[in-house]
């Protein structure tokens, strides 16, 4: 069941990478959505996801939505860690860091 998991969430990632580098949707889906690329603390593994984002200068938030459903923010947690945000087509270096508030939502805050 897990692979059968991971492969529909390739895919969808597949599909929503696609529709951000699409002449017709590429702009308006760039907007909210970006591509966080990192390094896995345990794995040493380079991944890169697609994640919703809000900007504000040279922080950028990225809201986790069902966070225990998901391991990727917890490679974030504690001093955080280095990652790549893509930004108007370009890659741009930051540091992350993972936040639980009391509601149990997660927040990683990415400064540029």
């Amino acid at each position: 069941m897990r692979t059968r998991t991971r492969r529909a969430v390739d895919r969808f990632n597949a599909c929503v990478l696609g529709l951000r580098s699409s002449p017709r949707f590429g702009k308006a889906v760039s907007r909210s959505l970006t591509v966080v690329t990192y390094t896995g603390r345990r794995s040493g593994t380079t991944f890169s996801i697609p994640v919703g984002y809000r900007r504000a200068g040279d922080v950028v938030r990225i809201g986790v939505r069902f966070p225990d459903a998901k391991g990727w923010w917890r490679n974030f947690t504690g001093d955080g860690a280095p990652l790549t945000v893509q930004l108007d087509g370009v890659d741009r270096p930051g540091h992350g860091l993972a936040h639980r508030d009391a509601k149990g939502r997660v927040t990683v805050t990415v400064r540029l």
